[in-house]
Formats: C-alpha cells, structure tokens, sequence
C-alpha cells in the first residue's frame, strides 16, 4: 500500500498541468470544483448528493503514486478512473448501500472511456465492464480528503420502476458528472473558461415572442378565414400553457402557423412553470434550418442554438481566409453545442434520441440540462418506427421524472398515444378535425392506371407547373431524364444524389420560378426529400404510391398558400409504376395505406390518418417497434443491475450506416488538396459535408469498377467533375456506354 497522506500535508497532488505556461491544477482542486458542479447539474431531477460523491472521487485515482509520476513526465500508463469507482463501491457495500455503490461506479470509471456494460459475476478482471473493472487489481493507497472523504452517498429523489428507468437514471448523471468534469477541466486550461452564456433569460424571450405576435392577435388586423384560424391556434396555445408540466399533443395542418404556436406554448409555458428551455425536435435538417431561422428573427440569434450534421458555427472561410477568426456569439455557440446550455435549441431526432441512449461522454454531456425543458417534437409521426417503443418510452420518462414537458406537434394524428402507458396525452387544438376542414387546400385522387416512366413523363410534359415524387433515386432520374428532352426549359431535378450545395442552387432557381409573376413553366422530378422542409408550392403534385405519411406530406406542396386556388383545383394524384411493387423498407408502409383507403374516402382527413397509423403498427406488430430489443435488454438487466450500456449505443442508429460518403470537390481545389496531403480532422469533414453525396455501399462499387471515383483512403472518395451530371448529380442510370447494373 502507498503512504497515507493528507491533503494538509507538504506533497502536492496535481490533476492537470498546462504544457503552454507550466501551470498545475491541485487534485484536490479539480475534485471539489467538479462535485460543486455536478451536484448542481443534478439537482433538478433529484440526485445532487450523488453527483457530489461521483464528483469527489471520479478522479480518486490520480491520487496514486503511478498516475503522480506519470503526470510529472514519465512514461507510464495509469488507470485513474477504476480506484474511484471501486472506493464508492466497497464504501457502498459496508453502509448496505450496494445499488447506490453500483450506480456511481457506472458513472466514474465511464467519465473518460464511456458507460460500460454491467457485465455479469463470470467477467475476469480484465474485462471491460463494470463486474470486471469492479475486480481490476489497482495500486493500494490510501488518501485523506478532510471532512469530504468519504462522501455520503444518499439515494436519488427519481422514482426508478424498472431496469429502463434506472439505466435512464444512471446516464443522466453521468451527463452531469462529465459535464461538470469538462468544464472544471476547461476553466483551468482556458484561464477562466471559453466564451459561454451571453443569452436572455426565457421571460424576456417570452416578451419577445409576444410583442411578435400580438400584431397577429389584435381583432382589427385578423382578417380572413386564414388569419382567424391561426390566430385560434395561437390562443389555443396561450391557454393549454398554463396547464401544469406534462406531455401534450398539438395537431395542426400544414398553413396553420404550427411552428409559431407550438413556440408560443413552450415560451409561456416554461415562464408559467419555470422551465430552463426549449428544444426543438426536428426530423429534418432542412426543416431545422427555417425554424431556427424563424425563432432568430423573433427572439434573437444569439438566443437560438442549432446542433445537426450541417451546422457550422464557423465563420472561417478557408478558401478565403484562413486567419478570419471566430466572432463572440460563434465561440459561445460553438461550445454551447457540447452541453445545450442555450435558451431554445433547435435539433434533428436524429441528435436527440441517439443521445439519449448513447455511452460516450461527449454524446451524454448534455443531457442533464434536457430536466425542466419543454421539448417540441415536430412531426413526431416520423419517429423511426423500430425505435418507436424506447423513444416513447423515453420521452416518458423525461416528462415524469426529470420535470419536462413535451409537446407531439404534428400536421397528422398518429396514434403515438398508445405507447406512453398511464401518461396521457392533452389536445392543445380546440377542435383538429374542424381546423382540419377549415385549411383543406387540396384533393388527393389515386390515378387507377399505372404508368411507365416514360408516359408519366408525357403526362407531367402537359403541366407547366407540377411536382412529381418518386420513391427511389433511380427511378426518380430515369423519370427527369425523359421529362427533360420532352420539355428542357424549366424542368428539375432534385435528390440526394446531389451534393447540397448544388441541390440548393437548383431549389434557389426552383423557388425563383415559383415566385414570378410571369409564371415560367417550372416541372419538377425528386424524390422525398422535399415532402417536409422545403417550402415548395405546385397547382398539382404526382406522388408515387407510397404510405400515408408521405402522401400527406406531399400534398403539403401543392396549394401551400392557397393563393386563388380552391381544393377542389388542387390535386394531389398517387400514382404506380408498371409491374414494380415497394422495396421492402417501404412495403408495410404501402399495405397500410392500401388496407385503409379502401375504408376511408377522405384520405387526408385526421381520422384516416389516426387509422392508417394504428394499421401500421398493428401490421408490423409489437416486436418492430422495438427492434433491437432495448426496452427488455434494459429491463432483464434490473435484477443483477447489469446494464449493457455499450452495446446498445452502438447499435441504437437511427440513420443505418450502410452509405459511404463520396466527395465532389473539383470545383473546390483548396479542400481537394487538404484531403490528398492528408489532413482528417471534424472540422473538415464538417465542411466537406456540403460537397458530398452519400451512397449505398453496391452503388459506391459499381462505380468503382466503372472507374467514376478515385479512392484516396478508406474513409475518401472522390468523383471527378466530368462524371458528375449538372442534371442531377451522380448519375445511377447507364450513360454513354457505360453501365451500372442493378
């Protein structure tokens, strides 16, 4: 055993030391300013006194002999975070506190390598998991803290019911715990911290958002149908704010104003029940762009964080200036998106529920500040339906322990009410199915005939403005590609196989068409990409036959500002293909749709929706909605306390990873070159992000052997400009003599 020393004594422990400047940060320092925080962070949803044990010894095994040396210069290694789990365990265990033990443990040896799974009572001691780490030899010391060693361990205020409920637990103060351990660590290497804060509090934001409004509310200035119907909506949400904390569904059609309602409630609602936050829950980056570009020009941008795969807090333009630095509010958002400590967030589903169920420390450090935030979750229909279970039941658990409110806002009633147990949902619409019939602005027709790509072409060439959605990218291209030499002038195409930078020119020059008053003739192919975030508006929309979801959401781009058009004018027609049937990602989706248009005539009506989804998910049945089993894995593992933290986040991907990105870049010399003189870092392939295109792995070899890409790397693809089409992007369809088969 090393020598007993304490912390009053002459030898000094050290937690960090700065290369640039030689300064060192006390252990003893580090421990306390990290357990202050932690508990803070914590207290919201009842576990203070456990972060302030977890902070207080979650580095406990800097205190060794090995890990003193090996600070100060030598080369060795050190296993500083398993002493501290392995003390709050044993302390746990003698006070018959074994479960608390476990539950700190989880989090202190996770703080730097991430939650680990429980393990079971077999694992050696060079396991990974916490069973094995919990038997890991570590180097004997003992070490004196004063009055703060050994801290108390006192069990959390949050009601755990089950294993999900206590792994959910355990992961919200691991976020606190390392959010706490960051910016500790951060204040000491940045002499006081980087640029944070600098926002208004939620009641002026509040003012804000009701001084914008107000001009909409006053009697003398509500004029037409539109006006009036929005403006019951805005009411509706002033009025549901004042209930208490809970969850809420706000069913609202396209034109409705949703987005500033639903804004609206979570601004009065949070100062009413003094709520932190509001985060916003996006199922597409597209539609995470306009909304937070809509909140900026209400309440400010400096109160407005985005976090996506497409946001840049950067305002270097390294083509340009490569010294441009940073401005005040970029810095402070830039590291905003590590812990979320923003007034309204806005971010994709994609963010937030991977998150919630991730181990990494820099993928939990935000979730503690998730406890008293009102949670926006618009188009909640779009929860990925094998996820659909854990993601309700998380949603659950943050509105009944963690003091959030969440709001499901969507255009369309999707019977998501079944799966939040004994919490039920309250309408914050008035009456939806009269809202409903108030802001029809179209007809949807099922063309009985099927088409070949080419007649469909024709079809579309005798429209001079009408969009047409096709379910793949393949067909898509074939469809624009006839279209094109029927009718060159004003046709487009727009999908994914473009990068985003071209696919936001051609929606610029889209949208510039739409807006003449000249009305240039303006005929579009794409896929779905465009049914939800891209503010398009056709006299006449085709779309393939696909689910109900996306049909409806199609037709919100025909007749969206029913400008001089009555729905009757407006159609939205489905059509088929000849002798081609759904993929299987989208069959069930399409027998769905089928079983219930044959019992409803109104197919955009709310109960048709509500049925088509209840078919749905009847169709696919329980154990689909919770594909990878997370809810029982959770479960099973209360008994033993066992949770298989790791391996779920590594399977818990909303988005698939069977794509590889390819780079288009020869218009972009100077990030080509970064890329071939080797340079890989976030920052870059953030950037490169707008010049890629993600495709699946059989296409990514085909063209491959067809010698269209140049393979730099393992992680690098790149396509010369000539093999690009202007058209549409990369082409998946034969062309001059080559030929991709499929």
């Amino acid at each position: 055993m090393e020598k007993t020393i304490s912390m009053n004594s002459e030898q000094y422990y050290i937690a960090h030391i700065c290369k640039e400047d030689g300064r060192e940060q006390s252990l003893l320092e580090h421990l306390e300013g990290t357990a202050i925080l932690a508990k803070q962070f914590a207290e919201p949803f009842g576990g203070g006194a456990l972060a302030w044990a977890c902070g207080l010894l979650h580095d406990y095994g800097k205190y060794s002999e090995r890990f003193q040396q090996r600070i100060r210069g030598k080369n060795i290694t050190a296993d500083h975070s398993t002493p501290g789990g392995q003390s709050i365990y044993q302390q746990a265990l003698s006070a018959k506190m074994g479960i608390l033990g476990m539950v700190a443990a989880y989090c202190i040896m996770g703080h730097h390598s991430g939650l680990p799974d429980g393990g079971s009572s077999s694992d050696s001691d060079g396991e990974p998991t916490l069973q094995g780490r919990l038997r890991k030899p570590c180097p004997s010391f003992d070490v004196s803290m004063d009055e703060h060693y050994p801290p108390p361990l006192t069990p959390p205020k949050t009601p755990i019911k089950d294993g999900f409920g206590a792994a959910f637990f355990i992961r919200m103060l691991f976020s606190a715990l390392v959010d706490a351990d960051y910016l500790n660590t951060e204040k000491f290497f940045q002499k006081g911290g980087y640029a944070r804060g600098g926002f208004s509090d939620i009641a002026e934001l509040e003012k804000r958002l009701l001084e914008h409004i107000e001009t909409f509310l006053r009697a003398d200035n509500a004029t037409g149908s539109l006006n009036d119907r929005r403006n019951a909506l805005l009411r509706n949400c002033l009025s549901a704010a004042e209930n208490e904390s809970g969850l809420f569904t706000l069913t609202a059609p396209t034109g409705s104003g949703k987005t500033i309602a639903s804004l609206t409630f979570a601004l009065h609602h949070a100062v009413r029940h003094g709520k932190r936050r509001v985060i916003y829950i996006v199922p597409y980056n597209t539609i995470i762009e306009q909304n937070a570009a809509e909140f900026e020009r209400i309440v400010g941008a400096e109160n407005v964080l985005q976090h996506h795969s497409n946001v840049q807090y950067d305002s270097k333009d390294k083509s340009e200036n490569e010294n441009k630095p940073y401005s005040e509010e970029e810095s402070r958002k830039r590291y905003s998106t590590e812990n979320w400590d923003y007034p309204i967030i806005v971010t994709s589903s994609v963010q937030f529920f991977e998150s919630l169920f991730a181990a990494r420390p820099g993928k939990c450090r935000k979730l503690h500040n998730l406890a008293d935030s009102v949670l926006i979750f618009d188009e909640a229909q779009m929860i990925p339906i094998p996820y659909l279970k854990p993601c309700t039941r998380a949603i659950g658990e943050l509105v009944q322990n963690y003091g959030c409110t969440a709001v499901l806002a969507t255009a369309t009633q999707s019977a998501l009410d079944n799966y939040f147990g004994s919490l039920q949902p309250k309408e914050i619409t008035e009456n939806p199915d009269d809202l409903y019939r108030a802001l029809r602005r179209t007809t949807i027709s099922v063309v009985q005939d099927s088409f070949s790509e080419e007649s469909l072409a024709a079809r579309l060439a005798e429209s001079e403005r009408v969009l047409c959605i096709v379910n793949t990218r393949k067909g898509a291209q074939r469809v624009f590609t006839e279209l094109h030499r029927l009718e060159p002038e004003g046709t487009f195409y727009l999908s994914t196989t473009m990068y985003p930078k071209h696919r936001s020119r051609v929606l610029k020059q889209i949208c510039d068409r739409l807006d003449d008053n000249k009305k240039p003739p303006c005929r579009v192919v794409s896929t779905s990409l465009v049914e939800a975030g891209v503010n398009l508006d056709f006299p006449a929309v085709y779309r393939e036959e696909a689910g109900l979801d996306s049909i409806i959401q199609a037709a919100g781009r025909c007749n969206r500002e029913a400008n001089n058009h009555s729905p009757e004018e407006s159609m939205v027609y489905i059509f088929t293909f000849e002798g081609r049937r759904a993929g299987s990602a989208q069959q069930a989706n399409v027998d769905a749709y089928k079983q219930i248009a044959r019992r409803y005539q109104d197919l955009g009506a709310p109960e048709t929706i509500h049925a088509y989804f209840e078919q749905l998910f009847y169709n696919k049945g329980d154990a689909a909605l919770d594909q990878k089993s997370v809810l029982p894995r959770f479960n099973q593992g209360l008994s033993a306390f066992s949770f298989p933290f790791r391996t779920i986040a590594e399977e818990f991907r909303i988005i698939e990873q069977n794509t590889q990105d390819i780079y288009i870049l020869s218009a972009y010399p100077d990030l080509e070159q970064r890329l071939r003189n080797g340079e890989r870092n976030r920052e870059l392939f953030r950037e490169l992000g707008h010049y890629s295109v993600s495709l699946y792995e059989s296409d990514v070899r085909a063209l491959c052997d067809l010698g269209q890409l140049e393979i730099i790397d393992e992680d690098v693809r790149l396509m010369p400009g000539i093999f690009y089409d202007e058209n549409f992007g990369v082409s998946l369809i034969p062309k001059g003599g080559n030929a991709i088969i499929f």
